[in-house]
């Protein structure tokens, strides 16, 4: 669903939001990556940046299917704004399921953003939650448009690659 309604940005961009639910398999990531590449060119993203958010996604999906509950459904809201993308990608967990955000593919998911957070959290707190207190494992991440950082986003993140 794309939401376009809303006051213009400053720069006459319509603030949108696009999400994309799918299986939690490896067949249907691909199209998840594919949506994130599409709606980084067509925010006139330079190709690397558009690589990274491709590849971000894609850790990020690969990260929430290894603690989905069964076979529930990935959930990807893409939100572009005045200063760049920010993606909320989760899935239904079982009660106390933590995002992992150690090891390999945390580090390289928080090198190709600019910020990134893996929380828990409920259905009635993410976007396009169904309003539950149902347990789902969230991957939040923002990549700014050029000359759009703000002021210490992501600028303090500590990674850390131990298991």
């Amino acid at each position: 669903m794309v939401d376009s309604r809303g006051p213009l940005a400053q720069d006459a961009r319509r603030p949108e939001r696009l999400e994309l639910r799918v299986p939690t398999t490896a067949t249907q990531l691909p199209a998840v990556r594919a949506m994130a590449g599409d709606l980084a060119m067509r925010m006139d993203y330079d190709l690397d940046a558009v690589e990274d958010l491709r590849l971000a996604v894609d850790e990020a999906c690969a990260t929430l299917s290894t603690i989905a509950d069964g076979d529930a459904p990935l959930t990807v809201v893409f939100e572009t704004t005045r200063t760049g993308l920010h993606i909320d990608a989760w899935v239904p967990t079982a009660d106390g399921t933590e995002v992992p955000t150690d090891g390999f593919g945390w580090a390289v998911l928080a090198a190709l953003v600019d910020a990134v957070e893996g929380r828990r959290s409920t259905q009635a707190d993410v976007p396009a939650g169904d309003g539950s207190q149902a347990s789902v494992g969230v991957i939040s991440m923002d990549k700014y448009l050029p000359g759009q950082h703000p002021t210490g986003v992501g600028s303090d993140q500590t990674v850390s690659v131990a298991r």
